[in-house]
């Protein structure tokens, strides 16, 4: 290959792989859309929104679909090295963490139906929490991806501790409503589910901040 051939390969490189990183950041914002509609909808029991947002999910997934193809493409015929391929690596596994996200919101919604106009047994105090500290590590994950912020991906992953404590106190508040009245059993199960399926979301998201560690130091780091 001469000179002129490989600075144009790098470039066209270089160019769908910026494209490739817009579509993941797409990805995210639209997780941080279903999830955060998802449990205002459980919270204000809104059945017909919530029946809505099992619909949103199939945006999130036909997103992940192109960047599988695009990164077998990639690869095929361009061969990455080094960095790049790194990122492309990294890209894969946040695609398929942001999959997930999307999945576990169209769950919350699965369940706020089921439970219906049901009075709930618990106040739901812990799981708005829980969603708020999970929206704002995926605005911070976003902000680290873009920025290559190392140090803010690495911030945002210690965030899951919270969401690890906050879902202690679900499990309390659920086992205890059990105790209460076995007629609570059935709901506070489901809920006990919620708070489990935002519990996954924080470790998605420190996934996601390990991928964005990586692409960047080439470090593979445990950060939870």
């Amino acid at each position: 290959m001469d000179k002129n051939k490989g600075c144009l390969h790098e470039k066209n490189l270089g160019l769908s792989i910026n494209s490739l990183k817009e579509t993941a950041v797409e990805m995210i914002v639209k997780c941080e859309v279903i999830v955060e509609e998802a449990v205002n909808a459980m919270v204000a029991k809104d059945i017909e929104k919530s029946k809505e947002i099992i619909g949103l999910d199939d945006d999130i997934d036909d997103l992940r679909g192109y960047i599988r193809e695009q990164i077998i493409e990639l690869i095929a015929l361009r061969q990455p090295m080094a960095k790049d391929l790194r990122t492309i690596y990294a890209l894969s596994i946040m695609s398929t963490e942001l999959e997930r996200i999307g999945d576990y919101a169209v769950n919350f919604a699965m369940e706020t139906i089921k439970i219906g106009e049901d009075e709930y047994v618990e106040e739901l105090i812990d799981i708005p929490k829980m969603k708020r500290v999970s929206m704002d590590m995926l605005k911070n994950a976003k902000m680290a991806f873009m920025n290559s912020d190392v140090k803010l991906a690495h911030k945002t992953a210690l965030q899951d501790d919270i969401i690890d404590d906050l879902y202690n106190e679900v499990y309390i508040d659920c086992i205890s409503a059990m105790h209460r009245d076995k007629r609570n059993i059935a709901q506070a199960v489901r809920l006990l589910l919620v708070g489990r399926f935002l519990e996954r979301i924080g470790d998605h998201v420190t996934n996601i901040c390990e991928m964005i560690i990586y692409s960047i130091k080439g470090e593979m780091l445990e950060l939870d």
